[in-house]
Parts: structure tokens; C-alpha cells; sequence
């Protein structure tokens, strides 16, 4: 298959038009490269905010509602898009109110045949937990799809290799990323390629890029598309399949052979994802030894 992963910019939307326009543009780009499965990054939707003019746009609460509050019509955009160039979309992720609580970070997940479901985030970083209140959402699923297994971390859970290991029957994790400095940027990057080297998967990254001095929310971002795998047989000794232009938008294009994650499962020079359970005996064991 092939795999399209974006460096997202955000506009300032002045009608929802506007927005449908983006998005089949860039729909229809990837598309036109062959592209199977497209990937949008973490709090991609937060421009659907601009809708509702720079006073909503700007604070952290009223944006939240503002972005929520579109995101019906969002689905059935995306859901129209999957459809029309027969592709899977995991579309940027949103702050989405589900029931009662505080708001979750939701991405969605579109089916060329017209199904949809969506990943929660599972771990909020500081400034979600601190300053946003996001919640965490619903359980890590496993999606079983017609170009393999397909599991989601969003950005910072990324970097938690025990959510890693629950998705460990997936053929590709996705990791839609929203990062502020270049640090953060490497810190998902290398989540993403620490995951793919235990679970001997292929890892595809997205990242927001540019500033935006409408949020605060998602005011400055830096990062790039990636697709990585482990560095074994069948991939190269880098583990990086593709990776884009820091901060540069558009999007990053990798083929992946699903019988490469096979083989590399079964007669990799390591194997990592069957030795895991060694771990087990031995840190239940570590002792204090003085010097």
C-alpha cells in the first residue's frame, strides 16, 4: 500500500466552503499519488474555531465548544472524501464534548466503504491537563481494516511503550502529533520509532506546522511528516522509510509491504516484539546494590 502523512498547516476560515475546499484539495493530491491511507495530525480541526470569529478563535475554552460544535458536519465531509477517492482518512484530530465530562482528543477514522470510528487520546500532556482540562477518552482500539491492522496514538502516547505494546498485533500505528518546539517534535519522533522498533511495525507520524497567532492553543508548531520502521531485514538501516521538510506543509509518501513486517517478525536479525516478555522475570528482580 501506499501511505500519504501530512505536515498540516492551519488558515484562518473565514466560511465553512472555505474549509470543504482544503480539504478535498488535499485529499485529492494524495489520492492522485496512489495513496491508500492519509493521515492528519493532532488538533488539525482547531481551525473549524476561525468560523466563529478571532474572540472565540482565541480562547482556549470557547474554542474547544466552537470546534466540537462542527464536528458532525466534519465527519460527514470526510466520510463523503473516504468515499469519493476510495481511500482510509484519519482525520486530524479534535477536542470533541462526549457526554457530561471534559472534552477528549478525538480522532476519527473513515472507511473507503463509508464505516467511521474514532481513537481517544489516552494521556494528556501538561498543558492539555493543566491549562485545556482535556480528558482523557475511551480505550485504545484496534482497527481491522483491508490494508492490515491499524492502531492510533495520539502524539504524547506515543511515547508510553506499554500503549505501544497493547497495539502489538497492529501492521502500522498511526501518530497524529500537534508539537510546539523542536523538542517535542523529537521527543513524538522518537516514540514513534522506538514503537516501531518493539513492535517491528511500521510507525506513520503527522505533525501541525506553522504559527497562528488567532489560538493559543495551537499558536506555534514544528514538525514534519515520517513513516519508520524497525531497522531489519526488509527496511532500511535507519528505520526511515520517508520523512518530509521540517515545518514545510504538504504531504510525505511511503510504500509499505505488509509481508516486510511479516518477515521481519519471524527472522528479523532481533525480535523485539516476541523477546518482549523476557522483560518480566527480569525487572520484577532488580535489586540495590551499593558501590
Amino acid at each position: 500500500m501506499k501511505v500519504a502523512t501530512a505536515a498540516y498547516d492551519l488558515d484562518w476560515l473565514d466560511s465553512w466552503a472555505q474549509y470543504e475546499d482544503k480539504l478535498n484539495r488535499w485529499v485529492a493530491e494524495a489520492a492522485g499519488q496512489g495513496a491508500e491511507l492519509l493521515v492528519f495530525p493532532e488538533y488539525g480541526a482547531m481551525e473549524l474555531s476561525t468560523l466563529d470569529g478571532a474572540g472565540v478563535a482565541g480562547d482556549l475554552e470557547r474554542s474547544i465548544r466552537a470546534v466540537s460544535d462542527r464536528m458532525e458536519e466534519a465527519r460527514a465531509l470526510h466520510q463523503r472524501l473516504a468515499q469519493e477517492y476510495n481511500t482510509y482518512i484519519l482525520g486530524a484530530s479534535a477536542p470533541v464534548v462526549d457526554g457530561p465530562g471534559r472534552p477528549v482528543n478525538r480522532a476519527a477514522f473513515y472507511a473507503p466503504d463509508g464505516q467511521q470510528d474514532h481513537q481517544d487520546k489516552q494521556i494528556m500532556t501538561r498543558f492539555e491537563r493543566e491549562d485545556w482540562d482535556i480528558a482523557p477518552g475511551g480505550p485504545l482500539k484496534l482497527f481491522d481494516t483491508a490494508l492490515g491492522k491499524i492502531g492510533v496514538l495520539i502524539c504524547y502516547d506515543s511515547e508510553f511503550p506499554l500503549l505501544g505494546r497493547a497495539l502489538q498485533e497492529t501492521d502500522l500505528i498511526l501518530v497524529p502529533s500537534c508539537t510546539e518546539a523542536l523538542a517535542g517534535y523529537w521527543r513524538v519522533r522518537i516514540g514513534a520509532m522506538s514503537r516501531a522498533l518493539e513492535n517491528q511495525c511500521v510507525t506513520v507520524m503527522a505533525s501541525l506546522v506553522g504559527n497562528n497567532d488567532w489560538s493559543e492553543a495551537v499558536d506555534m508548531n514544528t514538525g514534519t511528516g515520517g513513516i519508520f520502521g524497525p531497522p531489519d531485514k526488509g527496511f532500511p538501516q535507519t528505520g526511515v522509510l520517508a520523512e518530509g521538510t521540517l515545518n514545510q506543509p504538504g504531504w510525505t509518501y511511503a510504500d509499505i509491504d505488509l509481508s516486510a513486517i511479516a518477515n521481519v517478525r519471524a527472522d528479523g536479525h532481533v525480535l523485539n516484539r516476541s523477546h518482549w516478555v523476557e522483560q518480566t522475570s527480569r525487572v520484577d528482580s532488580v535489586t540495590l546494590s551499593p558501590l
